[in-house]
């Protein structure tokens, strides 16, 4: 498989070699069982807004923007080429490509940069890109003027960079830290909502893994705490710094969960509970609702979505017994909702398209359709 990278590859082989090579298509709105853009009516509007990913080409890495309507749905708008390479596989990430304010940053996984862009409506300006002080950068997290990326490549490491107000991106000396230790797999890496802690999910060492931030930018070693659940992969914070984790168990069929945690104000890691299994296959990455209320992850293996209610002191429960919420096309990756988390996108790796949901006030969610052809080595989602 080019999109996932599990410590377990015993248990995910049969996953890994279900994607296929497919030709680089014109994006358009997909036909006939799609979301038919004259039918469109009945959704409250909240304004428009962009959705993102990227081609991740080794021959040169693209941002791909779709256009938001008022009502949610999707148009293909254009690419706009970030100077670097992809590696044309997978990065078993979540966070390759972020928005942050008016600017967008997005990895290089094959030239080991990362891109900064301006965001101008559907438009992106160009800024310029930096070394992003490692090999294979798979996720980058913002907070102000501070970025962090998570290195997977050699033995892995975090960098932080200063975001200047044109977005330029400038190494912070002294920044640069290792992870727990060597071949941990890193999943993502992100930002408390405070900025005063960084938090990396370790796949293969099962561990989550938090570096204090000083006032200079400066990340502290690294702690390590152990996952409740095994394969931590994508997660989200709510305002009260509690992280909502997915734990694919290796792609184990059936087997895989989300767990809760308390990020504590010295920076340790507490589980509220968890795992609280999905009863599908291979959940990795994780949205947040602005409002924290309600928790969702993809599954792979089983290409649904589960959503999770996240209760007053932090404890996640299935929305649906079945652990199915939506259903989405096939090799559902990444997740992105816009602003309000009124509207949830997902990018479907063998389906190489987007499937678009409205998030409703119970946390249920319709099905708007599907839409894009997009390159089958497509990375990364981020939502305005």
């Amino acid at each position: 498989m080019k999109k996932l990278i599990f410590s377990s590859w015993s248990l995910f082989t049969m996953l890994i070699f279900l994607f296929t090579a497919c030709q680089k298509d014109e994006l358009v709105p997909n036909s006939a069982t799609d979301a038919s853009l004259e039918t469109r009516s009945g959704y409250a509007s909240i304004g428009t807004g962009q959705v993102y990913t990227m081609s991740n080409d080794a021959s040169g890495n693209e941002v791909i923007v779709f256009s938001r309507d008022s009502r949610g749905f999707l148009q293909p708008y254009r690419s706009f080429p970030t100077g670097g390479s992809g590696n044309s596989g997978g990065l078993g990430s979540q966070g390759a490509i972020i928005v942050h304010g008016r600017f967008l940053f997005a990895v290089n996984a094959g030239s080991n940069t990362i891109t900064s862009f301006i965001i101008n409506g559907s438009k992106l300006q160009l800024i310029g890109s930096a070394d992003s002080k490692g090999t294979m950068p798979i996720s980058v997290t913002a907070y102000k003027d501070i970025l962090y990326v998570v290195n997977a490549g050699g033995d892995g490491n975090i960098a932080g960079f200063d975001i200047s107000p044109q977005g330029e991106l400038s190494y912070i000396e002294g920044s640069m830290k290792p992870l727990s230790s060597s071949g941990v797999a890193p999943g993502q890496i992100s930002f408390n909502p405070w900025g005063t802690y960084l938090v990396v999910s370790e796949k293969a060492s099962n561990m989550l893994t938090v570096y204090k931030v000083n006032k200079e930018g400066i990340a502290s070693a690294p702690s390590s705490y152990p996952s409740a659940g095994m394969t931590p992969f994508g997660f989200g914070f709510t305002q009260q710094n509690r992280i909502i984790v997915s734990e694919a168990f290796g792609g184990a069929p059936n087997g895989s969960a989300m767990s809760s945690y308390q990020l504590g104000t010295s920076g340790s890691v507490s589980t509220i509970n968890g795992p609280v299994y999905t009863h599908q296959t291979a959940a990795c990455w994780v949205a947040v609702t602005d409002n924290g209320k309600y928790a969702y992850t993809t599954n792979f293996g089983s290409n649904n979505v589960s959503g999770y209610r996240v209760g007053s002191d932090g404890a996640i429960e299935l929305l649906n017994a079945s652990g199915i919420t939506g259903m989405t096309g096939a090799g559902p990756l990444d997740m992105a909702m816009s602003r309000n988390s009124q509207y949830l996108y997902i990018l479907n790796a063998n389906d190489d398209n987007l499937t678009m949901f409205k998030v409703n006030h119970d946390g249920s969610l319709t099905n708007l359709g599907n839409i894009g052809h997009l390159p089958a080595s497509a990375v990364g989602l981020a939502a305005r």
